[in-house]
């Protein structure tokens, strides 16, 4: 299972990479070096999605990320970025995921985008989607102001080790999988080691249970041959928005809410890479459950 597993996030982080290329069934069984009849019922096996199903849903998801942050850039613009052949088509496909169609969707996503629904989960646990009001956005950009230090700056190449979580109740067990591999590579635990979690998803537009989240670990030196589970990813170097704040897990989406608030306010525009999270501390270390965390988000 953990062979099947390696290949498919090797076909997923090209899926992702190549929202607008050839992208048939042939071609990416071809990517993770299988028969097209076998891929397809692997990949059905570890995603739970067919394979059309889920290039569907994240060219959608990726759509709605842009319309709603990305206010200068036209329609038409990122549709074609995300290989629709014409706006009927993108439109029809848009409305049946969301709802609404883009020029709607974007009009009403700075509300649908700061609403929240908490949850609750079979372990008594607070699951975070979104559905109402966390608060004003008055509100918010006070509590930032309280509790996140922000700043733009420049930030250099990180090489990670990284493992794949899909979905939010696997993550943890990610973690778990990349500290074993680091321990074994005499990694962890260490002096200021930093653990990075990298989204590749937002729970914005995406399921909590179909979310992709990488766990991963920074490295001295690029990580050249993945190992089991465990594979390279890098943050490229560039510009980025840095809110640092202690803050509990609870905190976490008001935390991310508040600084692409911010974001909109300084009309800064975010770059098609990915955000992430660096953390300091360990909440579990901490007798009130804080931790000390970066939450960084690209910009141009």
């Amino acid at each position: 299972m953990k062979e099947y597993k390696k290949r498919i996030v090797k076909t997923i982080q090209y899926i992702d990479e190549n929202l607008d290329a050839d992208l048939s069934l042939e071609r990416i069984a071809e990517i993770s070096a299988y028969s097209p009849f076998h891929f397809h019922r692997i990949f059905k096996l570890v995603t739970g999605e067919t394979l059309q199903s889920y290039i569907t849903r994240k060219k959608i998801e990726k759509s709605a990320f842009f319309l709603a942050i990305n206010k200068q850039l036209e329609i038409k613009e990122i549709y074609l970025d995300f290989g629709f052949s014409n706006h009927s088509v993108f439109s029809k496909t848009f409305k049946k995921y969301y709802g609404l169609p883009p020029s709607e969707f974007r009009k009403t996503a700075p509300e649908a985008f700061h609403k929240i629904l908490q949850t609750q989960s079979k372990n008594g646990q607070i699951d975070t989607v979104f559905s109402q009001y966390i608060c004003t956005i008055e509100n918010l950009l006070n509590w930032t102001t309280m509790n996140l230090k922000i700043e733009v700056k420049q930030m250099p190449e990180m090489n990670l080790a990284a493992v794949m979580s899909l979905g939010i109740a696997q993550v943890e067990p990610s973690y778990n999988v990349l500290i074993d591999w680091a321990k074994s590579k005499n990694l962890f635990p260490r002096e200021n080691v930093k653990m990075i979690s990298v989204y590749h998803d937002s729970f914005k537009v995406t399921p909590p249970d179909k979310v992709r989240i990488h766990a991963c670990i920074l490295l001295d030196e690029k990580l050249e041959v993945p190992q089991g589970e465990v594979f390279s990813e890098t943050i490229e170097a560039g510009r980025f928005i840095v809110g640092t704040g202690e803050v509990t897990l609870n905190d976490f989406e008001q935390c991310w809410v508040s600084l692409f608030l911010w974001m909109n306010e300084h009309h800064h525009s975010m770059r098609r890479t990915f955000p992430f999270e660096i953390y300091h501390s360990n909440f579990k270390e901490h007798p009130e459950g804080k931790m000390i965390v970066d939450f960084c988000i690209p910009i141009h």
